[in-house]
């Protein structure tokens, strides 16, 4: 059984370990290209939006507010945008739209980002492969050289193989560190949008406790008081 995988993979080399490499290179930087496009496309300008929203609920212009978070292309806006609908039915609604709309950001936002942590952990055991199916290609070639009595012939071909070798461990490296970095940056963006969220959400839930909108009779009472 030895034997046979051992000329299994002498017979195919490692060249095949290389054009993997090559494919899930150019996938990763398609994942990578696309992620960074997408959180670009989100950004805005928390610290200040924060401070109109504030500005905003202390009026008690809700709608106002809704507006407001409805330009802001960001996910932590959207999130809240989900509490201010459920406004009416209380505080404790509004946070639990806020939480659920937070979740299908959190998916969002982590889309693709198991591919290049997946890639970034095992590409260079995929250069290793290759590696070493090299070294058992140069031992092979060796062992020819030996047996047929023309030692003068082995360097080549062993040297041949262990080239080859150590360029499979160098792409699984070249292609394993860009995705690691790519992953560890992206997955920051992610903790960072998820905090800017919580905090955002709880300036509309201190203003829905502190107005007495806990529930439909406070909200009705609030909406009298201001038609009078």
């Amino acid at each position: 059984m030895i034997e046979r995988m051992k000329s299994a993979m002498v017979g195919t080399g490692a060249s095949w370990v290389l054009v993997l490499m090559m494919v899930l290179s150019v996938v990763s930087l398609a994942v990578m290209l696309e992620r960074a496009f997408l959180y670009w496309s989100l950004r805005d300008d928390i610290g200040e939006l924060m401070k109109e929203l504030g500005q905003l609920l202390r009026k008690g212009d809700l709608e106002g507010a809704k507006k407001r978070l409805e330009k802001s292309p960001s996910a932590e806006a959207a999130v809240v945008v989900a509490g201010l609908v459920e406004a009416d039915q209380g505080a404790g609604s509004a946070e639990e739209a806020m939480a659920g709309a937070s979740a299908l950001q959190k998916l969002k936002l982590e889309k693709r980002l198991a591919f290049l942590g997946t890639l970034g952990n095992n590409a260079p055991f995929i250069g290793l492969l290759g590696t070493v199916i090299g070294i058992l290609g140069a031992f092979d070639e060796l062992s020819k050289a030996k047996g047929g009595g023309s030692a003068s012939i082995a360097p080549e071909g062993v040297m041949a193989q262990i080239s080859e070798a150590l360029v499979a461990t160098a792409v699984g490296l070249i292609v394993a560190i860009p995705a690691v970095a790519a992953f560890n940056a992206f997955q920051r963006v992610v903790k960072t949008t998820l905090s800017n969220t919580d905090a955002l959400g709880h300036v509309l839930l201190a203003h829905l406790k502190a107005e007495g909108h806990g529930s439909k009779a406070g909200v009705v009472a609030t909406t009298a008081a201001k038609a009078e």
